[in-house]
């Protein structure tokens, strides 16, 4: 006898990680990205110059102008695509209004389609149906592909990516208002943080911790080293 048989509820023994990332994935790409264009900006100056005070100068713009430009973009970004998604989420509330028996029937095919039977299919729609703001969210889910009361907010997402960058972006920066003479210092410090958020990184994929570590702190260290590279031959030039 099977459990179905016996009235026993059969047990989910496995669960799905979050493919969207939730909070952690934006939040860990929008440090990494102040750590690695702020690392490597301070090195290009240092390659140019052993001034501190204007390494330390060019990390806090750096910091600064990406902060505020993530922030900027990112808000409009996300504006732009909450528009978007509610223009469309009022010709589906419209059209609901208007002809409900043939919304109800374009969600019938759209369960038909999933591999409902068509009388199951059709049953399913009416009781949807019933519902105006169900029957919304429903469409919008299946048509569109959004929640049309779970919309992104702009400003959470311009706040996010200023706050995340800007901590990414001190990282390099900070041995030097704390009186660092030498770019190495900075250097271990931000290599550390690399290996360190790419490692998190390995929450939200496949990888395992020490392969995401590794390749962000290869590219992090190849973005400052062709950085600083092109900051020492400009230096060295005199301009």
């Amino acid at each position: 006898m099977t459990g179905a048989d016996s009235g026993v509820r059969a047990e989910i023994h496995h669960q799905h990680r979050d493919v969207n990332g939730g909070w952690l994935r934006p939040a860990v790409f929008g440090a990494m990205d102040g750590l690695v264009s702020n690392f490597a900006l301070i090195a290009g100056v240092a390659g140019g110059t052993a001034d501190t005070k204007v390494i330390a100068l060019a990390g806090v713009a750096g910091l600064a102008a990406g902060a505020f430009s993530m922030a900027g973009g990112e808000y409009v970004s996300v504006a732009s695509q909450r528009e978007l998604a509610q223009a469309e989420i009022d010709v589906e509330r419209r059209e609901l209004e208007r002809n409900p028996e043939a919304e109800e029937d374009e969600l019938a095919q759209l369960y038909v389609q999933r591999g409902v039977d068509p009388e199951t299919a059709k049953e399913v729609a009416h009781q949807i149906s019933r519902n105006p703001e169900k029957a919304l969210e429903v469409h919008a889910r299946a048509e569109i592909g959004v929640d049309p009361y779970d919309l992104p907010s702009p400003l959470l997402a311009a706040v996010s990516s200023f706050l995340s960058f800007t901590v990414g972006a001190l990282i390099p920066l900070l041995p030097y208002l704390l009186g660092a003479q030498g770019l190495w210092v900075s250097a271990i410090v931000s290599m550390v943080a690399l290996f360190a958020a790419g490692a998190v990184v390995s929450r939200v994929t496949a990888r395992t911790w020490w392969f995401s570590g590794l390749r962000q702190l290869l590219v992090g260290a190849v973005a400052a080293a062709l950085t600083w590279g092109l900051g020492t031959a400009v230096g060295a030039s005199g301009l």
